[in-house]
């Protein structure tokens, strides 16, 4: 069975949902895991459900806007977080240790290739989840400059426990996975948590191909896939 990991994109303290990654339009959240788009209630809601683990975005910290650091560390006594909240650097990361017991290295917001390599250095790889952030096809990143296949053999190089693969075009759509862009990274399938557009049919889909682990959002808020 393949894991369904929830995901929770938090901004202003509350839970929100939009599409393709244009976080100024994101409205609040309507899930039947809540009666409102409070995260904490959600994630008891989730837990309640059969959840084992969530995926926690907090845009305002991705974005240099604020945080939603109190709400992370509440969610985190309900679920495991996996926690992305803009990492920069080894010191960022080092600093959300303490609120997620999973801390996610974006290529969207990390400096340097450098400081990817200092955390594996120092870190457990169980507590890092690389996330390979790409927008129409190619790897989006405000600081690298790299192509999706250098940073691919980079990965390789690495050996990461877990990397997702987040299609930023497709979030919200359910119009399914990025087929082409999971191609490109057969040779790390065991590690692979697909992100971005999922849909009842593409679940069964990745299932059937292997896949282990996917993070799913709009289409489990709407009801239309279960967590069981």
């Amino acid at each position: 069975m393949i894991n369904k990991v929830p995901v929770l994109d938090l901004k202003n303290g509350q839970a929100v949902s939009g599409k393709s990654g244009q976080r100024e339009s994101y409205t609040s959240l309507n899930t039947i895991y809540a009666h409102s788009s409070n995260p904490i209630e959600i994630a008891s809601g989730l837990k309640l459900n059969g959840a084992l683990e969530i995926y926690v975005a907090d845009l305002d910290l991705i974005d240099s806007k604020g945080h939603n650091i109190n709400e992370i560390k509440m969610i985190n006594t309900i679920l495991p977080v996996i926690l992305d909240a803009g990492v920069k650097n080894i010191d960022s990361f080092e600093f959300f240790l303490d609120y997620a017991y999973k801390i996610i290295v974006p290529t969207e917001t990390i400096e340097s290739i450098d400081e990817i390599y200092k955390i594996f250095e120092k870190y457990p790889k169980d507590r890092i989840v690389i996330s390979v952030d790409v927008k129409n096809n190619e790897l989006f990143s405000k600081n690298l400059n790299i192509s999706i296949e250098d940073f691919k053999d980079i990965l390789l190089e690495l050996d990461p426990s877990e990397v997702i693969l987040l299609d930023i075009s497709s979030v919200g759509s359910e119009k399914g996975y990025n087929k082409e862009l999971l191609d490109k990274f057969g040779g790390l399938k065991d590690k692979l948590i697909i992100a971005g557009g999922l849909n009842k049919d593409s679940l069964e889909e990745l299932e059937e191909l292997g896949i282990k682990k996917v993070l799913i959002g709009t289409s489990l808020h709407s009801g239309e896939v279960s967590l069981r």
